[in-house]
C-alpha cells in the first residue's frame, strides 16, 4: 500500500508489508548510534560511501530510487521526546537517495527533497526506536562519498 507523507521538507513514500526488501537484521556497514531527543552536537554526522548493487525501485517500489546495499549503511536508536522532529539528510557531490526502515517496520524513501540532488526525510512526530538507513546513488551502482546528517533542527 502506498501513501504519501508530507514531511515539510520532502515528500516521502511510506510503505508497509514489504518486509522482504532490505535486510535490516544485518549489522550496519558504517556503525550505529543511540541518540536521545535534544542530542548534541546537532547535527550528528556520518561519513560513508553511498550506493550498492540493489535497485531500490525494483526491490521496494513506490517512490524509492537509487542503488543501495543489502545491509543498512547506518543505524540510529532514537529516544523521541515531544518537542523536536527527526531529520535525516545527505550531502554529496553525487546524486544520492535515502531509504529508511523506521521503528514500526515502515519504509520511507526520498530522492531530491534536500538541497540540490540530495535527499532529506523529516519525521515531524518521530517514534522512539530503531531507524535503519540506506544511502543510495541515483544513476549507478558505483560507490560515492556522502555524509549522512541526523538532526532535530535542520536538513542539509
Amino acid at each position: 500500500m502506498l501513501r504519501q507523507l508530507a514531511t515539510g521538507v520532502a515528500v516521502a513514500g511510506l510503505f508497509t508489508g514489504l518486509a522482504l526488501a532490505q535486510d535490516y537484521n544485518q549489522p550496519p556497514t558504517y556503525g550505529s548510534v543511540s541518540l536521545n531527543s535534544g542530542f548534541t552536537p546537532d547535527p550528528y554526522t556520518v561519513n560513508l560511501q553511498s550506493g550498492g548493487g540493489i535497485d531500490a525501485a525494483s526491490r521496494l517500489g513506490g517512490s524509492c530510487r537509487g542503488y543501495i546495499a543489502n545491509a543498512p549503511d547506518f543505524r540510529i536508536n532514537y529516544s523521541a521526546g515531544s518537542t523536536f522532529p527527526l531529520i535525516l539528510s545527505v550531502n554529496s557531490g553525487s546524486d544520492t537517495t535515502l531509504v529508511v526502515n523506521g521503528p514500526s517496520g515502515n519504509w520511507y524513501c526520498d530522492d531530491d527533497g534536500g538541497n540540490g540532488l540530495n535527499p532529506s526525510l523529516r519525521f515531524n512526530n518521530p517514534r522512539s526506536g530503531q531507524y535503519d538507513v540506506w544511502v543510495g546513488t541515483y544513476a549507478s551502482s558505483s560507490l560515492q562519498s556522502a555524509t549522512l546528517y541526523v538532526s532535530e533542527v535542520s536538513s542539509q
